[in-house]
């Protein structure tokens, strides 16, 4: 599995970056406005270009001094997103010309030792493209133009961001340890976890080198069991605050759970569930990853006999989109509970791995249709033919059907919710596939074959 860089967009307010950021992913994700600063909070994407995959962050216009209101906040993520970045593109515009922020920026760079690469966008007419020659100015190497609204020039400018990466790096396929990140906002203790851990008696502990830049992974084995512990808590950058290190964390986090089998989000028992949790907690569900959610610090919370239960219901509520999540509470300060939390993970990694046997499958899907027929569209009616699991690691099943387009995700969500019921899959995200084709129509419902060619 190889790991994916970071490509981090940076510039000015209002070059196009949202723009270029939407190009490169192939979706409008990223709000574009005609006006300076509407990217506020950075955005995250998935690009490949050439074969090679990275991710894309998009951030908010750099600005060096402090123009307005949201400023310092924007100059902050912008630097986060620069420090953890692999490749920088450094975004202009060709219709404004060069100018004073355009240099401020540049000398930025210039400080850095990550490869930059210089887009000049806006780029539509010949002379535009002429006059982009000014930007040399900079001293950032040979500007690209592109117009990112219509994509041209962007190809180009995929060919010199992917030929900067760095080398690939791919996870050992013979490793047999639990892979583990270790996530979630500054200050809620993953340090603290990770160095509570390390000191179990019943651990060995040994430093290994990390596929991650500038990073070395934990190994450790508890009760025969080998974990992988990948460094997102920060434990090399002791004393080392960077701007914006508040908003690392979820860069930290993408680039981890790249790598990770089990993802530990971690939660201030004091400060519940923010939004920034729930952003780490939606790209862990994105990626498919399964999660602990460990509430720290709960030697300072005053409790009675119905906290916990009140309290893990509004953790449940703040994360619906993930109800299959188990909820621990800990002190990784006292070690109240820590040495439940390998015990939790290795459950966990046992239900990623987790194999349904087709034909107690089909049973449950000749079931499931039984009691909730599928949906119809006039006289067209959904069947299912087939199911079977075509992996673990996340658990996939691909369910082949007549009519692909009637599947409602009302109706994957019926068929999710039964397969929890039957099969938990605790803290693992279920990946479900649906696929026109004649199969096996073992399951389907009464009448089959009267409507096997219909539509």
């Amino acid at each position: 599995m190889e790991q994916k860089p970071l490509v981090a967009l940076v510039g000015r307010p209002n070059v196009g970056k949202s723009t270029l950021f939407n190009r490169i992913i192939g979706e409008r994700r990223a709000i574009i406005q005609d006006e300076p600063g509407t990217t506020r909070d950075r955005n995250y994407g998935e690009g490949e270009w050439l074969g090679r995959e990275f991710l894309v962050v998009d951030t908010g216009g750099l600005l060096l001094r402090d123009e307005d209101h949201f400023a310092p906040r924007i100059r902050q993520q912008a630097l986060a997103a620069m420090e953890e970045a692999d490749a920088i593109v450094f975004v202009v515009d060709a219709k404004d010309g060069l100018t004073t922020a355009d240099r401020e920026v540049a000398e930025l760079l210039r400080t850095t030792t990550k490869p930059v690469v210089l887009a000049a966008n806006k780029a539509e007419s010949h002379e535009r493209r002429m006059n982009a020659v000014e930007f040399y100015e900079l001293g950032i190497g040979e500007p690209i133009t592109i117009t990112a609204q219509h994509g041209t020039g962007v190809g180009d400018l995929l060919d010199e961001v992917v030929a900067v990466l760095p080398p690939r790096t791919v996870e050992d396929e013979d490793d047999e340890s639990i892979r583990v990140a270790i996530v979630g906002r500054p200050n809620v203790g993953k340090s603290s976890l990770l160095n509570k851990l390390l000191r179990e008696e019943r651990v060995m502990v040994s430093p290994i080198a990390g596929t991650t830049r500038d990073a070395i992974d934990t190994a450790l084995t508890w009760e025969g069991q080998p974990f992988t512990l990948i460094d997102t808590a920060g434990i090399r950058r002791r004393g080392k605050v960077e701007h914006g290190v508040e908003y690392v964390s979820v860069l930290g986090a993408m680039k981890a759970l790249e790598r990770a089998d089990v993802a530990l989000l971690l939660i201030d028992a004091v400060d519940g569930v923010t939004a920034q949790d729930t952003h780490v907690a939606g790209y862990i569900l994105e990626n498919y990853k399964s999660v602990v959610v460990v509430v720290n610090k709960w030697d300072a919370i005053e409790k009675d006999t119905h906290t916990m239960p009140e309290y893990e219901a509004r953790v449940r509520e703040e994360l619906a989109f993930m109800p299959y999540v188990p909820v621990m509470f800990i002190s990784a300060l006292t070690g109240q509970r820590v040495n439940k939390v390998l015990e939790m993970v290795q459950l966990v990694y046992a239900e990623r791995h987790k194999r349904v046997p087709t034909a107690e499958l089909n049973r449950l899907m000749r079931d499931v249709t039984t009691r909730h027929a599928p949906p119809t569209q006039g006289n067209r009616k959904l069947r299912f033919r087939f199911a079977t699991q075509a992996e673990v690691s996340p658990p996939t099943f691909v369910f082949f059907v007549n009519h692909e387009e009637m599947v409602h995700f009302s109706y994957q969500r019926y068929i999710e919710n039964n397969l929890r019921e039957q099969y938990k899959f605790v803290g693992t995200p279920i990946r479900m596939r649906f696929r026109e084709g004649e199969g096996d129509e073992r399951f389907s419902n009464k009448g089959r074959g009267k409507e096997k060619d219909k539509g």
